[in-house]
Protein backbone atom coordinates (compact mmCIF):
# COMPACT_ATOMS: atom_id res chain seq x y z
CA UNK A 1 0.00 0.00 0.00
CA UNK A 2 1.41 3.68 -0.90
CA UNK A 3 1.59 6.46 1.34
CA UNK A 4 1.04 10.00 -0.51
CA UNK A 5 0.86 13.05 0.84
CA UNK A 6 -2.56 14.37 1.09
CA UNK A 7 -3.96 17.59 3.04
CA UNK A 8 -6.35 17.64 5.55
CA UNK A 9 -9.22 20.58 4.43
CA UNK A 10 -11.72 22.41 6.32
CA UNK A 11 -13.53 24.65 3.81
CA UNK A 12 -16.61 24.28 1.67
CA UNK A 13 -15.91 22.60 -1.77
CA UNK A 14 -18.00 23.96 -4.40
CA UNK A 15 -17.66 24.40 -8.02
CA UNK A 16 -14.19 22.99 -7.92
CA UNK A 17 -12.71 25.47 -5.22
CA UNK A 18 -12.19 24.98 -1.78
CA UNK A 19 -14.17 28.13 0.22
CA UNK A 20 -15.12 29.47 3.24
CA UNK A 21 -18.79 29.96 3.75
CA UNK A 22 -20.49 33.30 2.76
CA UNK A 23 -20.93 34.59 6.43
CA UNK A 24 -17.88 33.03 7.70
CA UNK A 25 -19.47 30.61 9.94
CA UNK A 26 -18.00 27.45 11.32
CA UNK A 27 -18.30 24.83 13.99
CA UNK A 28 -15.98 22.45 15.68
CA UNK A 29 -15.70 18.90 14.42
CA UNK A 30 -14.32 16.64 17.60
CA UNK A 31 -12.47 14.23 17.74
CA UNK A 32 -14.82 11.64 20.67
CA UNK A 33 -11.50 9.37 21.84
CA UNK A 34 -10.34 12.60 23.46
CA UNK A 35 -13.12 14.80 23.61
CA UNK A 36 -10.74 17.61 22.11
CA UNK A 37 -11.98 19.70 18.70
CA UNK A 38 -10.04 18.99 15.90
CA UNK A 39 -10.34 21.80 13.80
CA UNK A 40 -12.89 24.19 12.57
CA UNK A 41 -15.05 23.72 9.77
CA UNK A 42 -17.16 26.12 7.34
CA UNK A 43 -20.68 25.95 7.71
CA UNK A 44 -22.23 26.08 4.80
CA UNK A 45 -25.38 28.43 4.30
CA UNK A 46 -28.51 28.21 2.07
CA UNK A 47 -27.18 30.46 0.23
CA UNK A 48 -23.87 28.15 -0.66
CA UNK A 49 -26.18 25.65 -0.99
CA UNK A 50 -27.59 27.22 -3.50
CA UNK A 51 -24.54 28.21 -5.52
CA UNK A 52 -23.54 24.24 -5.14
CA UNK A 53 -26.91 23.34 -6.77
CA UNK A 54 -26.48 25.86 -9.42
CA UNK A 55 -22.66 25.00 -10.55
CA UNK A 56 -23.79 21.51 -10.22
CA UNK A 57 -26.80 21.81 -12.99
CA UNK A 58 -24.83 24.20 -14.88
CA UNK A 59 -22.01 21.58 -15.16
CA UNK A 60 -23.92 18.21 -15.15
CA UNK A 61 -24.84 18.44 -19.00
CA UNK A 62 -21.17 18.29 -20.16
CA UNK A 63 -20.49 15.39 -17.62
CA UNK A 64 -23.84 13.79 -18.93
CA UNK A 65 -22.38 14.00 -22.70
CA UNK A 66 -19.11 12.88 -21.69
CA UNK A 67 -18.70 9.02 -23.37
CA UNK A 68 -18.94 6.23 -20.77
CA UNK A 69 -15.45 5.77 -21.11
CA UNK A 70 -14.98 9.39 -19.65
CA UNK A 71 -16.62 9.06 -16.67
CA UNK A 72 -15.31 5.26 -16.00
CA UNK A 73 -11.89 6.71 -16.41
CA UNK A 74 -12.72 8.96 -13.52
CA UNK A 75 -13.79 6.85 -11.07
CA UNK A 76 -11.66 4.22 -11.68
CA UNK A 77 -8.52 6.82 -11.22
CA UNK A 78 -10.24 8.16 -8.02
CA UNK A 79 -10.39 4.20 -6.66
CA UNK A 80 -6.80 3.73 -7.17
CA UNK A 81 -6.05 7.44 -5.38
CA UNK A 82 -7.77 6.11 -2.66
CA UNK A 83 -5.97 3.54 -2.35
CA UNK A 84 -3.09 5.18 -2.73
CA UNK A 85 -3.81 7.54 0.61
CA UNK A 86 -5.73 4.92 2.63
CA UNK A 87 -3.94 4.99 5.23
CA UNK A 88 -4.26 9.19 5.31
CA UNK A 89 -7.69 8.54 5.01
CA UNK A 90 -7.90 5.66 7.54
CA UNK A 91 -6.32 8.15 9.92
CA UNK A 92 -9.24 11.33 9.20
CA UNK A 93 -12.10 8.50 9.83
CA UNK A 94 -10.87 7.13 12.65
CA UNK A 95 -10.28 10.72 14.46
CA UNK A 96 -13.37 12.70 13.02
CA UNK A 97 -15.58 9.28 14.35
CA UNK A 98 -13.68 7.33 17.04
CA UNK A 99 -13.49 4.26 15.17
CA UNK A 100 -10.89 1.67 15.67
CA UNK A 101 -8.26 2.45 13.26
CA UNK A 102 -8.14 -1.59 11.69
CA UNK A 103 -11.37 -0.92 10.79
CA UNK A 104 -11.11 1.84 9.33
CA UNK A 105 -8.12 0.81 6.93
CA UNK A 106 -10.16 -2.27 5.38
CA UNK A 107 -13.42 0.22 5.12
CA UNK A 108 -11.32 2.62 3.04
CA UNK A 109 -10.28 -0.21 0.72
CA UNK A 110 -13.53 -1.48 0.32
CA UNK A 111 -14.68 2.29 -0.96
CA UNK A 112 -12.50 2.11 -3.17
CA UNK A 113 -14.61 -1.29 -4.88
CA UNK A 114 -17.47 0.66 -4.87
CA UNK A 115 -16.11 2.94 -6.84
CA UNK A 116 -14.59 0.22 -9.21
CA UNK A 117 -17.87 -1.31 -9.35
CA UNK A 118 -19.62 1.54 -10.87
CA UNK A 119 -17.04 3.05 -13.30
CA UNK A 120 -18.49 0.14 -15.80
CA UNK A 121 -21.87 0.10 -14.68
CA UNK A 122 -23.16 2.51 -17.05
CA UNK A 123 -22.28 -0.07 -20.24
CA UNK A 124 -24.87 -2.28 -18.33
CA UNK A 125 -28.06 -0.57 -18.22
CA UNK A 126 -29.83 -1.49 -20.91
CA UNK A 127 -32.64 0.32 -23.28
CA UNK A 128 -35.35 -1.88 -24.14
CA UNK A 129 -37.32 -2.63 -27.61
CA UNK A 130 -40.92 -3.18 -26.69
CA UNK A 131 -43.13 -5.34 -28.97
CA UNK A 132 -45.57 -2.88 -30.60
CA UNK A 133 -47.41 -2.16 -33.50
CA UNK A 134 -46.61 -3.61 -36.73
CA UNK A 135 -45.54 0.05 -38.33
CA UNK A 136 -44.08 1.26 -34.99
CA UNK A 137 -40.94 1.15 -33.01
CA UNK A 138 -41.29 1.38 -28.95
CA UNK A 139 -38.30 1.13 -26.93
CA UNK A 140 -37.04 2.88 -23.85
CA UNK A 141 -34.14 4.95 -23.17
CA UNK A 142 -32.66 5.87 -19.69
CA UNK A 143 -31.25 9.17 -18.59
CA UNK A 144 -29.43 10.44 -15.92
CA UNK A 145 -32.15 12.81 -13.08
CA UNK A 146 -29.88 15.62 -12.88
CA UNK A 147 -28.56 17.05 -9.90
CA UNK A 148 -28.47 14.48 -6.91
CA UNK A 149 -28.71 15.98 -3.19
CA UNK A 150 -26.72 13.48 -1.09
CA UNK A 151 -27.01 13.44 3.01
CA UNK A 152 -24.82 11.15 4.92
CA UNK A 153 -24.81 9.85 8.50
CA UNK A 154 -21.69 10.11 10.66
CA UNK A 155 -21.45 6.62 11.77
CA UNK A 156 -19.60 5.27 8.43
CA UNK A 157 -18.79 8.35 6.51
CA UNK A 158 -16.21 7.24 3.39
CA UNK A 159 -18.00 3.77 2.90
CA UNK A 160 -20.94 5.75 2.35
CA UNK A 161 -19.55 7.89 0.02
CA UNK A 162 -18.77 5.03 -1.85
CA UNK A 163 -22.26 3.63 -1.78
CA UNK A 164 -23.29 6.56 -3.02
CA UNK A 165 -21.51 9.20 -5.28
CA UNK A 166 -19.64 6.63 -8.11
CA UNK A 167 -23.86 5.26 -8.57
CA UNK A 168 -24.81 8.62 -9.04
CA UNK A 169 -22.37 10.17 -10.98
CA UNK A 170 -21.43 7.25 -13.23
CA UNK A 171 -24.72 7.41 -15.28
CA UNK A 172 -24.29 11.12 -15.45
CA UNK A 173 -25.90 13.28 -12.62
CA UNK A 174 -23.75 16.28 -10.64
CA UNK A 175 -23.71 15.70 -6.45
CA UNK A 176 -24.27 17.89 -3.86
CA UNK A 177 -22.65 16.55 -0.65
CA UNK A 178 -23.85 16.98 2.85
CA UNK A 179 -21.79 14.77 4.79
CA UNK A 180 -22.80 14.51 8.88
CA UNK A 181 -21.83 17.85 10.84
CA UNK A 182 -19.44 15.38 13.09
CA UNK A 183 -17.40 13.81 10.46
CA UNK A 184 -17.01 15.66 7.56
CA UNK A 185 -12.95 15.69 7.34
CA UNK A 186 -13.06 12.45 4.68
CA UNK A 187 -15.55 14.19 2.48
CA UNK A 188 -13.58 16.82 1.80
CA UNK A 189 -10.25 15.02 1.37
CA UNK A 190 -12.54 12.87 -1.07
CA UNK A 191 -13.38 15.87 -3.15
CA UNK A 192 -9.84 16.68 -3.40
CA UNK A 193 -9.14 13.43 -4.75
CA UNK A 194 -11.67 13.55 -7.27
CA UNK A 195 -10.90 16.69 -8.46
CA UNK A 196 -7.09 15.31 -9.02
CA UNK A 197 -8.85 12.16 -10.84
CA UNK A 198 -10.53 14.66 -13.58
CA UNK A 199 -14.20 15.06 -12.00
CA UNK A 200 -15.15 18.31 -13.99
CA UNK A 201 -15.95 21.39 -11.81
CA UNK A 202 -19.22 21.59 -10.46
CA UNK A 203 -19.95 18.21 -10.92
CA UNK A 204 -19.35 17.30 -7.00
CA UNK A 205 -20.20 19.70 -4.26
CA UNK A 206 -19.50 19.10 -0.72
CA UNK A 207 -21.27 21.27 1.82
CA UNK A 208 -20.81 20.53 5.30
CA UNK A 209 -23.19 21.92 8.03
CA UNK A 210 -25.75 21.02 10.41
CA UNK A 211 -28.84 18.91 9.56
CA UNK A 212 -31.63 21.71 10.39
CA UNK A 213 -29.69 24.20 8.41
CA UNK A 214 -27.57 22.91 5.50
CA UNK A 215 -29.27 19.74 5.01
CA UNK A 216 -32.93 21.31 5.02
CA UNK A 217 -31.56 23.64 2.70
CA UNK A 218 -30.53 20.96 0.41
CA UNK A 219 -33.58 18.95 0.31
CA UNK A 220 -35.30 22.12 -0.97
CA UNK A 221 -32.86 23.69 -2.92
CA UNK A 222 -33.31 22.77 -6.83
CA UNK A 223 -32.23 19.26 -6.74
CA UNK A 224 -34.11 16.52 -8.79
CA UNK A 225 -33.38 13.66 -6.09
CA UNK A 226 -32.37 13.48 -2.82
CA UNK A 227 -30.64 10.30 -1.43
CA UNK A 228 -30.43 9.69 2.59
CA UNK A 229 -28.65 7.84 4.74
CA UNK A 230 -29.75 8.43 8.52
CA UNK A 231 -32.52 8.55 11.32
CA UNK A 232 -36.07 7.07 10.54
CA UNK A 233 -37.04 10.09 12.11
CA UNK A 234 -35.32 12.49 9.81
CA UNK A 235 -35.83 10.20 6.71
CA UNK A 236 -39.85 10.67 7.30
CA UNK A 237 -39.47 14.22 7.53
CA UNK A 238 -37.17 14.39 3.98
CA UNK A 239 -40.13 12.20 2.58
CA UNK A 240 -42.79 14.73 3.23
CA UNK A 241 -40.77 17.54 2.46
CA UNK A 242 -39.72 15.72 -0.96
CA UNK A 243 -43.42 14.92 -1.24
CA UNK A 244 -44.57 18.06 -1.84
CA UNK A 245 -42.27 18.40 -5.13
CA UNK A 246 -43.12 15.05 -6.30
CA UNK A 247 -39.54 14.88 -6.29
CA UNK A 248 -37.65 11.61 -5.79
CA UNK A 249 -36.14 10.09 -3.00
CA UNK A 250 -34.16 7.19 -1.90
CA UNK A 251 -33.92 6.86 1.77
CA UNK A 252 -31.89 3.92 4.08
CA UNK A 253 -33.11 4.61 7.40
CA UNK A 254 -32.69 3.01 10.88
CA UNK A 255 -32.90 -0.80 11.86
CA UNK A 256 -33.46 -2.78 15.07
CA UNK A 257 -32.22 -6.28 13.31
CA UNK A 258 -32.69 -10.24 15.11
CA UNK A 259 -29.93 -12.14 15.18
CA UNK A 260 -31.66 -15.78 15.57
CA UNK A 261 -30.15 -18.71 16.78
CA UNK A 262 -31.12 -21.91 16.30
CA UNK A 263 -30.01 -24.69 18.68
CA UNK A 264 -29.01 -27.00 14.93
CA UNK A 265 -26.61 -23.80 14.52
CA UNK A 266 -22.58 -24.11 14.81
CA UNK A 267 -22.64 -22.30 18.38
CA UNK A 268 -19.16 -21.35 17.73
CA UNK A 269 -19.32 -19.41 14.75
CA UNK A 270 -23.34 -18.02 15.84
CA UNK A 271 -21.29 -16.76 18.75
CA UNK A 272 -19.16 -14.80 17.07
CA UNK A 273 -21.68 -13.41 14.38
CA UNK A 274 -23.97 -12.07 16.88
CA UNK A 275 -20.68 -10.61 19.08
CA UNK A 276 -19.58 -8.60 16.11
CA UNK A 277 -23.26 -7.74 14.60
CA UNK A 278 -24.14 -5.75 17.74
CA UNK A 279 -20.53 -4.60 19.03
CA UNK A 280 -18.82 -3.41 15.56
CA UNK A 281 -18.46 0.15 15.10
CA UNK A 282 -19.72 0.45 19.06
CA UNK A 283 -22.98 -0.80 17.65
CA UNK A 284 -23.63 2.42 16.13
CA UNK A 285 -24.60 0.85 12.77
CA UNK A 286 -28.29 0.39 11.43
CA UNK A 287 -28.16 -3.06 10.12
CA UNK A 288 -26.93 -4.18 14.14
CA UNK A 289 -27.83 -7.07 15.19
CA UNK A 290 -29.12 -5.57 18.52
CA UNK A 291 -32.23 -8.08 19.33
CA UNK A 292 -30.69 -12.05 19.93
CA UNK A 293 -33.18 -14.45 19.54
CA UNK A 294 -32.30 -18.05 20.95
CA UNK A 295 -33.42 -21.36 21.23
CA UNK A 296 -34.68 -21.97 24.82
CA UNK A 297 -33.06 -24.96 24.78
CA UNK A 298 -29.25 -23.52 24.42
CA UNK A 299 -30.57 -19.85 25.58
CA UNK A 300 -28.02 -20.02 28.89
CA UNK A 301 -25.38 -22.04 27.36
CA UNK A 302 -24.94 -19.69 24.11
CA UNK A 303 -25.46 -16.47 26.43
CA UNK A 304 -22.99 -17.32 29.37
CA UNK A 305 -20.56 -18.05 26.00
CA UNK A 306 -21.41 -14.66 24.36
CA UNK A 307 -20.75 -12.71 27.73
CA UNK A 308 -17.63 -13.89 28.18
CA UNK A 309 -16.56 -13.23 24.67
CA UNK A 310 -17.85 -9.43 24.77
CA UNK A 311 -16.13 -8.79 28.49
CA UNK A 312 -12.26 -10.49 26.65
CA UNK A 313 -13.30 -7.18 24.03
CA UNK A 314 -11.01 -4.72 24.16
CA UNK A 315 -12.23 -1.23 24.13
CA UNK A 316 -10.10 1.26 23.81
CA UNK A 317 -7.72 4.15 22.04
CA UNK A 318 -9.33 4.28 18.22
CA UNK A 319 -5.43 4.52 17.18
CA UNK A 320 -4.38 1.62 18.86
CA UNK A 321 -4.60 -1.33 15.90
CA UNK A 322 -5.45 -4.04 19.16
CA UNK A 323 -8.58 -1.99 19.88
CA UNK A 324 -11.88 -3.72 18.79
CA UNK A 325 -14.50 -0.78 19.98
CA UNK A 326 -13.36 2.49 19.88
CA UNK A 327 -15.42 6.06 21.37
CA UNK A 328 -18.77 6.66 20.78
CA UNK A 329 -19.28 9.16 18.49
CA UNK A 330 -20.61 12.13 20.80
CA UNK A 331 -22.12 13.05 24.26
CA UNK A 332 -25.11 13.64 22.67
CA UNK A 333 -25.10 9.53 21.27
CA UNK A 334 -23.30 8.56 24.64
CA UNK A 335 -26.49 9.84 26.34
CA UNK A 336 -28.84 8.51 24.41
CA UNK A 337 -27.39 4.84 25.35
CA UNK A 338 -27.19 5.59 28.76
CA UNK A 339 -30.55 6.73 28.60
CA UNK A 340 -31.99 3.09 27.07
CA UNK A 341 -30.19 1.14 29.50
CA UNK A 342 -31.58 3.01 32.29
CA UNK A 343 -34.88 2.31 30.64
CA UNK A 344 -34.24 -1.28 30.18
CA UNK A 345 -33.46 -1.93 33.96
CA UNK A 346 -36.19 0.08 34.65
CA UNK A 347 -38.41 -1.68 32.94
CA UNK A 348 -37.15 -5.52 34.79
CA UNK A 349 -34.35 -6.26 32.07
CA UNK A 350 -31.41 -7.21 33.63
CA UNK A 351 -27.79 -6.67 32.33
CA UNK A 352 -25.15 -9.92 32.37
CA UNK A 353 -22.32 -7.63 31.52
CA UNK A 354 -21.20 -3.84 31.02
CA UNK A 355 -23.92 -0.98 31.00
CA UNK A 356 -21.49 1.02 32.08
CA UNK A 357 -19.06 3.45 30.66
CA UNK A 358 -15.75 2.70 30.48
CA UNK A 359 -11.86 4.73 31.50
CA UNK A 360 -9.61 4.21 29.10
CA UNK A 361 -6.16 4.99 30.15
CA UNK A 362 -4.68 8.34 28.84
CA UNK A 363 -8.01 9.39 27.48
CA UNK A 364 -10.38 10.26 30.68
CA UNK A 365 -12.46 12.44 28.26
CA UNK A 366 -13.10 10.05 25.95
CA UNK A 367 -16.55 8.42 25.08
CA UNK A 368 -16.39 5.20 26.01
CA UNK A 369 -19.15 2.35 26.49
CA UNK A 370 -19.16 -1.18 27.59
CA UNK A 371 -20.83 -4.06 25.42
CA UNK A 372 -23.94 -4.67 27.59
CA UNK A 373 -26.19 -7.92 26.89
CA UNK A 374 -29.45 -7.72 28.72
CA UNK A 375 -31.58 -10.46 29.73
CA UNK A 376 -35.45 -10.60 30.78
CA UNK A 377 -36.27 -8.59 28.05
CA UNK A 378 -39.79 -8.36 26.76
CA UNK A 379 -40.59 -7.34 23.20
CA UNK A 380 -42.22 -4.22 24.23
CA UNK A 381 -39.83 -2.95 25.91
CA UNK A 382 -38.13 0.30 24.72
CA UNK A 383 -34.52 -1.90 24.59
CA UNK A 384 -35.88 -4.57 22.35
CA UNK A 385 -38.64 -1.97 20.12
CA UNK A 386 -36.18 1.36 19.60
CA UNK A 387 -32.70 1.44 17.43
CA UNK A 388 -30.40 2.50 20.23
CA UNK A 389 -26.98 2.75 17.87
CA UNK A 390 -24.49 1.93 20.96
CA UNK A 391 -23.44 -2.11 21.72
CA UNK A 392 -26.33 -2.87 23.56
CA UNK A 393 -28.38 -5.99 23.05
CA UNK A 394 -31.41 -7.79 24.08
CA UNK A 395 -31.44 -11.26 24.90
CA UNK A 396 -35.25 -12.95 23.65
CA UNK A 397 -35.72 -16.75 24.00
CA UNK A 398 -38.03 -18.66 21.33
CA UNK A 399 -39.80 -22.19 21.66
CA UNK A 400 -40.91 -22.76 17.89
CA UNK A 401 -39.95 -21.62 14.43
CA UNK A 402 -43.40 -19.60 14.83
CA UNK A 403 -42.84 -18.05 17.62
CA UNK A 404 -39.00 -17.05 16.46
CA UNK A 405 -40.76 -15.37 13.13
CA UNK A 406 -43.47 -13.66 15.40
CA UNK A 407 -40.24 -11.84 17.80
CA UNK A 408 -38.10 -11.34 14.48
CA UNK A 409 -40.89 -8.92 12.83
CA UNK A 410 -42.83 -7.52 15.97
CA UNK A 411 -41.06 -4.03 15.55
CA UNK A 412 -41.51 -1.17 12.93
CA UNK A 413 -38.42 -2.02 11.37
CA UNK A 414 -37.07 -4.05 8.88
CA UNK A 415 -33.57 -3.38 7.33
CA UNK A 416 -31.92 -6.78 8.24
CA UNK A 417 -31.84 -10.21 9.98
CA UNK A 418 -29.84 -13.10 10.58
CA UNK A 419 -30.49 -16.79 11.06
CA UNK A 420 -28.19 -19.38 12.45
CA UNK A 421 -29.02 -22.71 11.45
CA UNK A 422 -27.83 -26.04 9.85
CA UNK A 423 -31.17 -26.80 8.63
CA UNK A 424 -31.33 -25.74 4.71
CA UNK A 425 -35.02 -25.85 4.23
CA UNK A 426 -35.91 -23.59 7.98
CA UNK A 427 -33.51 -21.26 6.06
CA UNK A 428 -35.12 -21.09 3.31
CA UNK A 429 -38.61 -20.28 4.80
CA UNK A 430 -36.92 -17.77 7.29
CA UNK A 431 -35.50 -16.39 3.97
CA UNK A 432 -38.63 -15.89 2.99
CA UNK A 433 -40.90 -15.37 6.34
CA UNK A 434 -38.74 -12.89 7.95
CA UNK A 435 -39.66 -8.96 7.31
CA UNK A 436 -36.53 -7.87 6.44
CA UNK A 437 -35.04 -6.18 2.99
CA UNK A 438 -31.53 -8.10 3.40
CA UNK A 439 -30.91 -11.66 4.71
CA UNK A 440 -28.27 -13.53 6.30
CA UNK A 441 -27.76 -16.49 6.56
CA UNK A 442 -24.74 -18.24 9.59
CA UNK A 443 -23.39 -14.86 8.61
CA UNK A 444 -24.05 -11.19 9.65
CA UNK A 445 -23.05 -7.99 7.50
CA UNK A 446 -22.09 -8.95 4.39
CA UNK A 447 -21.77 -5.91 1.90
CA UNK A 448 -20.76 -5.66 -1.53
CA UNK A 449 -21.24 -3.26 -4.56
CA UNK A 450 -22.62 -5.76 -6.74
CA UNK A 451 -25.34 -6.82 -4.40
CA UNK A 452 -28.32 -4.56 -3.88
CA UNK A 453 -30.36 -4.17 -0.70
CA UNK A 454 -33.26 -1.97 0.81
CA UNK A 455 -35.04 -1.65 3.85
CA UNK A 456 -38.35 -2.78 4.24
CA UNK A 457 -41.37 -0.83 6.78
CA UNK A 458 -39.48 2.28 8.88
CA UNK A 459 -36.36 1.14 7.13
CA UNK A 460 -36.57 2.96 4.35
CA UNK A 461 -37.81 3.13 0.60
CA UNK A 462 -35.53 2.67 -2.74
CA UNK A 463 -32.29 0.40 -3.66
CA UNK A 464 -28.91 0.49 -2.86
CA UNK A 465 -26.16 -1.12 -4.43
CA UNK A 466 -25.83 -3.26 -7.71
CA UNK A 467 -27.10 -2.30 -11.28
CA UNK A 468 -30.78 -1.73 -9.43
CA UNK A 469 -28.95 1.34 -7.71
CA UNK A 470 -27.53 2.71 -10.73
CA UNK A 471 -31.17 2.73 -12.20
CA UNK A 472 -32.32 4.55 -9.47
CA UNK A 473 -30.20 7.62 -10.22
CA UNK A 474 -31.91 8.01 -13.64
CA UNK A 475 -35.48 8.07 -14.96
CA UNK A 476 -37.09 6.03 -17.21
CA UNK A 477 -38.31 7.45 -20.65
CA UNK A 478 -40.49 5.51 -23.45
CA UNK A 479 -39.85 6.61 -27.39
CA UNK A 480 -42.64 5.62 -30.37
CA UNK A 481 -41.42 6.27 -33.56
CA UNK A 482 -43.82 5.66 -36.83
CA UNK A 483 -41.86 3.41 -39.37
CA UNK A 484 -44.67 3.80 -41.67
CA UNK A 485 -47.22 6.12 -43.16
CA UNK A 486 -50.16 6.39 -41.51
CA UNK A 487 -50.72 9.02 -38.89
CA UNK A 488 -53.54 9.51 -36.42
CA UNK A 489 -56.23 11.01 -37.74
CA UNK A 490 -59.78 12.82 -35.65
Amino acid sequence: MTTQSITAENRLFIGGDFTEASDGATFETINPATGRPITDVSHATPLDVAEAVAKARAAQKQWESEPLSVRAKVLRRTAELIVSHADQLATLESTDGGKPISDCKAQVLGTAEWFDFFADVSAHLRSDVIPSFPDHLNYTLRQPLGVVGTITPWNYPLPLYGIKLPAALAVGNAVVLKPAEQTPLTALALARLMAEAGLPDGVLSVVPGLGETTGAALVDADVDMVSFTGSTEVGRKIAARAGDRLMKVTLELGGKSPSIVFADADLDIAAAGALFTFCVHQGQLCSAGSRLLVEESIREEFVSRLVTMAEDLRVGDPADEATQLGAVMSQAQMDRIEGFVASGIDQGARPLTGASRKVVEGLDNGLFYTPTIFEDVKVDMEIAQNEIFGPVLSVLPFSSDEEAVEKANDVLYGLAAGIWTNDLRRAHRFSRDVDAGIVYVNTMNALAPWSPYSGWKQSGLGVEGGIEQAESFTKLKTVWINLGDQVPTL
